[in-house]
């Protein structure tokens, strides 16, 4: 479970990093990072803590499907927060493929997602 300070929760924040940060698509989730920003709702210049969301559409599969890729996706980007920019928003996508996947394999996508998205991967 992501702690309650790194849960990404408004809709303008998800819309935030999906239209202005950068992008990287793997075969089974597409992650979308906003680099270091300052929290424009919070008083004073602080950086915020890094916020992650997640998108599960209805194809990744019924309820019960897209719960377990939510689960999945939230504890393998727990363990990866401290890597990323303070202040950074992190929305995560499961594509369809997601809901049969492997967690080691939902794990190989989203490490080599963010390895792209911090600047250790080639286009």
């Amino acid at each position: 479970m992501l702690p309650t300070e790194n849960r990404l929760r408004r809709r303008e924040d998800f819309a935030t990093a999906v239209r202005r940060g950068r992008r990287a698509g793997r075969p089974l989730l597409v992650v979308h990072l906003r680099s270091g920003t300052t929290d424009p709702h919070a008083p004073g210049e602080s950086a915020s803590p890094t916020c992650a969301g997640f998108v599960v559409s209805k194809a990744v599969g019924g309820a019960v499907v897209r719960n377990k890729v939510k689960r999945r996706l939230r504890h393998l980007l727990r363990d990866r927060l401290s890597e990323l920019p303070p202040g950074s928003l992190v929305v995560v996508r499961a594509l369809p493929g997601a809901g049969d996947a492997e967690h080691a394999q939902l794990a190989r996508d989203l490490d080599a997602a963010l390895q792209r998205l911090l600047g250790g991967g080639a286009r």
